[in-house]
C-alpha cells in the first residue's frame, strides 16, 4: 500500500502537467467566440447565405479541433495560429475592400483582393498560411501520440504535410457543396480551385522545412 501511494504520489506532477498542456487559453477562446458571433451576425445582417453556412462549418470544426486539443494537447501557438487563420478566414468574406483596390470577380470583399494584381490574392495567402498551420498542428499530434520519440524526418514530415493537404482537399468539398446548395457565392471557378490547392500545397511545405529547420516544435 505504501510502495503504491509513493507511486501515485509521483505521477502527481506529471498528471498536472499533462491537464495544463490541454487549457485553452483564454485569449484564444475570448477570440474565437467573438469572431463566430460577430462573423454570424454579419452574415445575418448582410443577408449572406454563403458565409453563414461558413460559421456553422467553423463552428463545428472548432468543436472537433477543441476535442482533439483535449487528447494531445496543441501549444498555445498552434492554438493562435488556427485562430487567427479563422479570423483572416471569416473576415475574407465579409470585410469590404475600397472601390480603388483591384479584385478578381463581382464582390467587393477581401478574399476578391488582388494583393498583387493578377499575381497573387488575399484569399491564396490565407490557404497557405492555414494549411501551414494545419501542418504544424499534425507535427504536435504526431509527436504527442508517439511520446516525442518520433523526429523530424523527410518521411513523418511528409506524412504531416499530406494529411494537411487533405485536409485542403476537404475544404474544397465544403466549397463544392455551397455552390450546389445556393444560387451565389463568391468561390470561384475551377482555376480558383487549383491556386487554392497550390497554395495549401505551398503552405504545407514551407511549415514543413521550418520544424525540419527546427524553428517550429
Amino acid at each position: 500500500m505504501q510502495v503504491a501511494t509513493i507511486r501515485m504520489v509521483g505521477m502527481l506532477p506529471a498528471m498536472t502537467r499533462a491537464a495544463r498542456d490541454r487549457v485553452v487559453p483564454m485569449d484564444v477562446l475570448v477570440v474565437n467566440a467573438l469572431n463566430v458571433g460577430v462573423a454570424a451576425g454579419a452574415a445575418v445582417v448582410t443577408g449572406n447565405r454563403e458565409f453563414l453556412f461558413y460559421v456553422v462549418v467553423l463552428a463545428v470544426l472548432l468543436a472537433i479541433g477543441l476535442a482533439v486539443h483535449v487528447r494531445v494537447g496543441f501549444s498555445p501557438w498552434v492554438l493562435r495560429g488556427l485562430t487567427l487563420w479563422a479570423v483572416l478566414h471569416m473576415a475574407g468574406g465579409l470585410v469590404p475592400v475600397p472601390a480603388g483596390w483591384p479584385i478578381n470577380g463581382e464582390q467587393r470583399v477581401l478574399y476578391s483582393w488582388w494583393l498583387v494584381p493578377d499575381r497573387l490574392k488575399y484569399d491564396q495567402v490565407v490557404h497557405a498560411f492555414g494549411f501551414g498551420v494545419t501542418t504544424w498542428a499534425f507535427w504536435q499530434g504526431l509527436r504527442r501520440m508517439t511520446h516525442d520519440s518520433v523526429h523530424p524526418t523527410l518521411g513523418a514530415l511528409f506524412t504531416c504535410a499530406c494529411a494537411a493537404m487533405g485536409c485542403g482537399a476537404l475544404n474544397e468539398v465544403v466549397e463544392f457543396v455551397a455552390v450546389l446548395t445556393m444560387p451565389k457565392t463568391n468561390v470561384g471557378g475551377y482555376d480558383n480551385t487549383g491556386w487554392d490547392l497550390v497554395s495549401n500545397t505551398a503552405g504545407a511545405v514551407f511549415a514543413a522545412f521550418l520544424i525540419r529547420l527546427g524553428a517550429l516544435r
